[in-house]
């Protein structure tokens, strides 16, 4: 959601925010429909305030015993009371208007964010590792993950495409990298753990913004709740209509769960393997902060994500994502890709984005800094640390071997059961 006021005063500044984002200009609409609101607005107080005044009048009249101006004070006060409703409606009408419109515009991009369209346009930070030199042609997880456990057909007929199951040394494997992420996370990196609800309601994913234009990439539940597509929707709704005591910031929330997508919008895009799934599970970080710590906040939430693939030893670069390719309501936003072997490039396995204070004046999200009377939005941030089921695949790729097994990383070894490598069955 965008500050009005922000828009009230610098409309110049939005639309060239709005333009890097290549919409066009909304600034004199936006402000047309602000200006009718508190016109009505005005309208209802001065009603309001003449009512009260020619109550008190009525009886003044009556006490002087002056009934001609008495009845015409009540025909007065009968009239605005009657003309109240239609005004109510539209200002109620123009209100909403208005609140939708600013919630379908995307958050401004911050001034270091990179033009750009596309994927194409992003740009490089810094890599991390080096690509195994492997003595035989590496193969896709797809291809010899079969025989390792992963039961793309199983998963297949109970629940249809972009459903798999997981079974055996693989639902362990997997096991273990959720464990190790969430025990480093909260243990090294200091994050809360939080077991949040999995439904949500309207609210909390307007909140996050992934509605209303984001609805079709959601499930819904017969009695109107939502699947999280990310656990970040619940983890930051935590904090929604609350005003955070100023010690306490910044929060720092971590959570493990199953996360939910349609992938609406990715017909023929990885249909075949471990990559994208209609279900999943991942490691959301979700961080709470004052606007002065959030830049802080987002260096430190990506290094959380980084040391899990440095202690898995993956290599893996980090991109500066460009205004073309991020969120509707990142500010900023990094991307971690992994090397995956069979593919000879980078994938994505984490995105950690700065939402500013976009989210927050959604959710009404505030602090009060000490010293002032008014309240401020809060700033957001969140970020995979990491998804499991791309890491999983990222561990079977970069650790197989020309048998076909697959060794298991040395920091799994303690979540593993003893288990040092998956075999083939």
């Amino acid at each position: 959601m965008h500050d009005i006021r922000f828009i009230r005063e610098t409309p110049a500044a939005f639309d060239a925010g709005l333009a890097r984002r290549g919409l066009a200009p909304l600034s004199a609409e936006i402000l047309a429909l602000d200006e009718q609101s508190r016109s009505i607005k005005t309208q209802l107080q001065q009603g309001q305030a003449r009512r009260n005044e020619a109550s008190k009048a009525i009886g003044q009249a009556m006490a002087a015993r002056d009934m001609a101006k008495a009845d015409a004070l009540k025909a007065e006060v009968a009239a605005l009371k009657e003309g109240a409703p239609a005004l109510e409606a539209q200002d109620k009408a123009v209100g909403d208007a208005l609140t939708a419109m600013l919630a379908a515009i995307p958050n401004l991009p911050a001034d270091d964010v990179p033009q750009g369209a596309d994927e194409a346009d992003n740009v490089e930070v810094s890599r991390w590792g080096t690509p195994r030199d492997f003595d035989f042609p590496p193969q896709d997880h797809a291809d010899f993950g079969p025989a390792l456990g992963l039961d793309f057909e199983g998963g297949a007929k109970l629940s249809g495409a972009r459903f798999t199951a997981l079974r055996g040394q693989m639902a362990r494997l997997h096991r273990a990298l959720a464990q190790y992420m969430l025990d480093t996370q909260t243990g090294a990196n200091g994050y809360e753990e939080v077991n949040p609800p999995l439904l949500v309601r309207d609210e909390a994913l307007f909140g996050t913004g992934q509605l209303p234009k984001f609805a079709e990439d959601l499930f819904r539940t017969t009695d109107g709740r939502w699947l999280i597509p990310t656990a970040e929707v619940s983890l930051t709704n935590l904090v929604a209509d609350h005003i955070v005591p100023t010690d306490s910031l910044p929060i720092r929330l971590t959570a493990l769960t199953p996360c939910f997508r349609s992938e609406a919008g990715s017909a023929g895009r990885d249909t075949r393997g471990f990559i994208r799934q209609h279900q999943f599970e991942k490691v959301e970080l979700v961080a709470i902060a004052k606007p002065e710590q959030s830049e802080v906040e987002h260096e430190r939430m990506c290094a959380a994500a980084e040391g899990i693939l440095q202690a898995l030893d993956l290599p893996y670069r980090k991109m500066l994502l460009c205004i073309g390719d991020m969120g509707f309501g990142a500010r900023k936003t990094w991307d971690l890709e992994v090397w995956l072997p069979s593919q000879a490039t980078y994938r994505e396995i984490s995105s950690v984005s700065n939402c500013g204070d976009f989210q927050a004046r959604r959710m009404n999200a505030r602090y009060k800094p000490e010293g002032e009377k008014q309240t401020r939005f809060l700033h957001t941030l969140n970020g995979s640390g990491l998804a499991v089921g791309r890491t999983l695949v990222a561990v079977l790729e970069n650790y197989q071997q020309a048998d076909g097994s697959v060794t298991v990383p040395d920091v799994l070894a303690p979540y593993m059961g003893g288990i040092t490598k998956l075999e083939p069955r």
